[in-house]
C-alpha cells in the first residue's frame, strides 16, 4: 500500500473517507488493543484497494484515519468495520475533500 500526500486529492470514482475510531471510554490500551488482535482488526482495515492518506492518534480520543477509497469500496471499509472495530472503538465517518488548493487561492486573492 502506497502512502500519499495528505493534500493528494481522489480521482475520478474516488472518495476521501475520514474515519474517526473513538476508543471506548470503558475499556484500557490493554483491553482495546485485545478485542483488536481477536477480530483481526489490523488484517482487515483497510481493506485491500483502499489506500491510506494519513493516520493520527488524537490524544484521549482515539485514531482518525484518512482513506483514499474507490467507490466501489466503500461497502468493503464499512464491512471491515462492523467485523473487526466495534467493540474496541465507536466509529464516525465523514466524507473528505482536500480544500488546501481554494486556500491557496483564497490566500493569494486577499494577501
Amino acid at each position: 500500500m502506497t502512502e500519499l500526500m495528505a493534500t493528494e486529492a481522489a480521482g475520478e470514482g474516488e472518495i476521501l473517507l475520514t474515519v474517526m475510531l473513538r476508543h471506548q471510554k470503558d475499556k484500557n490500551l490493554g483491553e482495546i488493543n485485545a478485542k483488536l488482535e481477536a477480530t483481526g482488526f489490523w488484517k482487515q482495515f483497510p481493506p485491500d484497494g483502499v489506500q491510506v492518506v494519513g493516520w493520527y492518534v488524537m490524544m484521549g480520543i482515539g485514531q482518525v484515519a484518512i482513506l483514499k477509497v474507490p467507490g466501489h469500496k466503500l461497502r468493503d471499509v464499512n464491512l471491515a468495520i462492523e467485523k473487526s472495530a466495534w467493540g474496541a472503538f465507536d466509529t464516525e465517518f465523514y466524507p473528505t475533500y482536500d480544500f488546501t488548493p481554494m486556500l491557496k487561492g483564497i490566500k493569494g486573492r486577499v494577501g
